[in-house]
């Protein structure tokens, strides 16, 4: 007789058992679809913040005993951050407020003189900061990943710059990241890559990539951090993101010495030390529970939900490069006669589903996909999503589609 393997205990998130009221006065059980946009907080996060509060102190500026447990704990993150990260050893890891942040920060840290490529498919977060500072070259959208990697061969040059996502936060797609690295290093430039989207889903790889940021919102650690981790030179020799103290060195009557290390350069004021603490304990909570189970878990769940919602009439899954393309636990979908915003608003009000609706910061993109200036809908799983939750999820949109198309 064989015995089926129990699934692995994995992370719990803070607020799962969450009621919510429906337009008709009862609650239910919330049914959360919308990790994509900012997840709930590990409650390993959770701990991890409860006890360090009652230690918090400043950091880098006192010498009580306090302070210099907060500044260990906060040095120490660092390099919790990069092993998560896959780093070079030599990396530097600065904490931002978001990945929209650390993108805007490298943006300002790049030489005047460099090409940046970008393809027209990017999260504004990776497509807007560089449009009016450097020479930009926008590449349309890739028919496929082998499409994007000769596109991007083609544009670059010497010195220039390729800036991608790694996991699309519309379709759930993941980029060839590792074939782009190997295109732009073959040229001589560098890669930057928005890992917001893979990080709380996929192992994260450096290896061969100069740059890259995620945000803490989207790992289990929504409490206002990010990260911008990579190569130091460009981050070393540019005037610091913000002004302001920490961030120099020596400031005289008429002149001012900025901090040499790339951290203290751009971290100025009193830094997130809890955001950062955040992050790290998310980044330890995810790999000590093993990638390969939270993988294999996530997969089974994204697998379950595509085929519910291939049952629903009028629903359209939308894909740049097709059904068949490797994904995280995301999937945006139009449904036949329904406007985006009233159809998530009916989920929320009649069954208690929580959604993302819109454009997803990603304009370009989503007209590409909707054929026009439609919104649509995107529903995104991660830890604390049940078949139970994409049960009810397909079950109400089947309802909703089929009331519409008898109207």
């Amino acid at each position: 007789m064989s015995i089926t393997p129990l699934d692995p205990v994995l992370p719990a998130v803070v607020g799962a058992d969450v009621r919510v009221p429906l337009a008709d006065g009862t609650q239910v059980p919330y049914a959360n679809f919308d990790y994509a946009a900012s997840a709930p907080c590990l409650r390993a996060v959770k701990e991890t913040l409860d006890a360090a509060l009652p230690l918090y102190a400043s950091v880098h500026r006192g010498a009580g005993q306090l302070s210099q447990l907060t500044t260990r704990a906060y040095e120490d993150v660092r390099r919790t951050v990069r092993r998560f990260a896959g780093a070079r050893p030599g990396d530097s890891v600065i904490f931002t407020r978001n990945t929209t942040d650390s993108m805007n920060l490298l943006a300002s840290c790049v030489p005047l003189t460099t090409t940046v490529v970008v393809f027209e498919s990017e999260h504004h977060a990776n497509l807007l900061p560089w449009l009016h500072r450097h020479f930009v070259v926008r590449l349309p959208m890739p028919a496929s990943p082998s499409e994007a990697v000769a596109a991007a061969a083609g544009a670059l040059s010497p010195g220039g710059l390729l800036v991608v996502t790694a996991a699309s936060n519309v379709t759930g797609e993941l980029w060839p990241v590792h074939e782009l690295a190997a295109a732009a290093h073959a040229r001589g430039a560098r890669i930057a890559v928005d890992a917001a989207q893979l990080a709380p889903h996929r192992p994260l790889d450096m290896s061969d990539v100069d740059y890259l940021a995620f945000s803490g919102h989207k790992l289990y650690a929504p409490f206002g951090a990010g990260v911008l981790i990579g190569r130091g030179d460009w981050l070393r020799d540019a005037d610091p993101y913000l002004r302001g103290g920490g961030a120099s060195k020596l400031v005289g009557p008429d002149t001012v010495v900025w901090a040499s290390a790339a951290e203290e350069r751009h971290e100025a004021g009193s830094p997130n030390v809890l955001g950062a603490l955040a992050i790290a304990a998310a980044c330890s909570a995810l790999s000590d529970a093993g990638w390969p189970a939270l993988v294999a878990g996530e997969e089974r769940l994204l697998g379950y939900l595509r085929s519910g919602l291939s049952s629903v009439p009028g629903l359209r899954e939308l894909s740049l490069w097709g059904p068949d393309s490797a994904r995280v636990g995301i999937v945006s979908f139009a449904v036949e006669g329904w406007d985006a915003r009233l159809l998530a608003q009916t989920l929320s009000d009649n069954y208690g589903i929580g959604v993302r609706d819109g454009k997803m910061c990603a304009h370009n993109l989503v007209r590409h996909l909707a054929g026009g200036d439609d919104s649509i809908v995107r529903a995104s799983i991660g830890l604390g999503t049940t078949r139970a939750h994409i049960d009810r999820l397909v079950t109400a949109l089947a309802e909703l589609a089929t009331a519409r198309a008898a109207a």
